[in-house]
């Protein structure tokens, strides 16, 4: 996974897996998308950044299953505070966290951090359940799950999954219709 250059075949893949959108219409163009990084302190990461500068902004097809959001936009559903979201603070996990049935209640500004710090929502699945770009900290350029119950990478090297992690694999194992969760576990 290459976040500072896009993959010209990744890139490829990503206008295949949305050509029944809109040709290209929604796309942000470079203008935008630098001038989003300058307001929110980031450079986001490849090949998202050049995604929504030349496929599209946003999909209602998905990924997710509500459709993928534009640069910047959050769901419907989102229950947390808009205006405390800080992209330029790093994303504060490094692993998997299980906050639900924890022994020690979690900190309320630890989880706010989760939500709101380093991550673009890339969408949501419903009933909580929203996908998150994380754009600054020590796992920029990778999809995270954030739930109500807790928050986990997505990719095969974390386990769950069989996807490769990053945006573009995300999307890849969305487009081959695959479960989003389709690793068997080991006992």
């Amino acid at each position: 996974m290459n976040t500072e250059q896009a993959d010209p075949a990744e890139l490829k893949a990503l206008r295949a897996a949305f050509d029944v959108d809109d040709g290209g219409e929604s796309a942000l163009g470079w203008d935008k998308v630098h001038a989003f990084e300058a307001r929110h302190g980031i450079v986001l990461p490849e090949p998202y950044r050049s995604f929504v500068a030349e496929v599209t902004d946003g999909s209602y097809t998905g990924p997710p299953d509500h459709g993928l959001l534009g640069l910047g936009e959050l769901p419907d559903d989102w229950g947390g505070d808009a205006g405390e979201r800080d992209l330029s603070r790093p994303f504060p996990l490094v692993e998997e966290w299980l906050w639900e049935g924890a022994e020690d209640e979690p900190d309320e500004s630890a989880l706010d951090a989760v939500f709101n710090h380093g991550s673009l929502v890339l969408g949501t699945d419903g009933c909580g359940m929203y996908w998150h770009l994380v754009v600054t900290g020590q796992h920029r350029g990778q999809i995270w799950n954030i739930t109500d119950v807790g928050a986990a990478p997505f990719g095969a090297e974390f386990g769950h999954t069989t996807a490769a992690c990053g945006f573009a694999g995300w999307v890849a194992h969305w487009a081959e219709s695959k479960p989003w969760f389709d690793q068997e576990a080991v006992s």
